[in-house]
């Protein structure tokens, strides 16, 4: 998000120099700074101890392309409180061990997505409403499902790495 107004008094922002930040959106009357902002998100690679990835289909994501679990942090939870959350709304899966990977820009989204790895345990899937179809898939086999250079397609790669 980047602000034209000031989100504590409504006043238009001005272009001022702040240190080594350079030019800055800066509210005048309330004499303060406003960064761009964007959303934090996970992105989790769902593993089973077959070393088998969940694989989503989410229409309002993409049509043709599988997907990992992702989410948006809610306010006051950590990002690891938002993988287990989002694994077991989106899958019915208890996370039982989870490694952080890395984080993923995603501009065209404004946000900033946390890339972990999610150990679970093999079950059948309970899927929410917003998951349309979910697989398990070998992780070597993986990224040919997922768009080729996306975010999942690169956690995926980072996760095979480590496999």
């Amino acid at each position: 998000m980047h602000f034209t107004y000031c989100p504590h008094c409504g006043s238009r922002l001005i272009q001022k120099e702040i240190g080594d930040e350079g030019l800055l959106p800066f509210c005048e009357a309330c004499s303060v700074p406003l960064w761009d902002m964007f959303t934090t998100s996970i992105i989790a690679a769902v593993v089973n101890e077959q070393n088998e990835i969940a694989l989503l289909r989410q229409g309002y994501v993409s049509a043709s392309s599988y997907v990992c679990v992702a989410g948006v942090m809610k306010m006051g939870e950590s990002a690891e409180d938002t993988v287990i959350r989002e694994v077991k709304e989106e899958l019915g899966l208890t996370v039982e061990k989870l490694h952080f990977i890395r984080s993923y820009p995603y501009e065209k989204k404004e946000m900033l997505m946390l890339g972990f790895l999610a150990r679970v345990k093999k079950e059948d899937f309970v899927l929410s409403g917003e998951v349309d179809a979910a697989e398990w898939v070998s992780l070597k086999q993986a990224p040919d499902r997922l768009r080729q250079g996306s975010i999942a397609w690169q956690l995926v790669k980072s996760v095979q790495k480590m496999a």
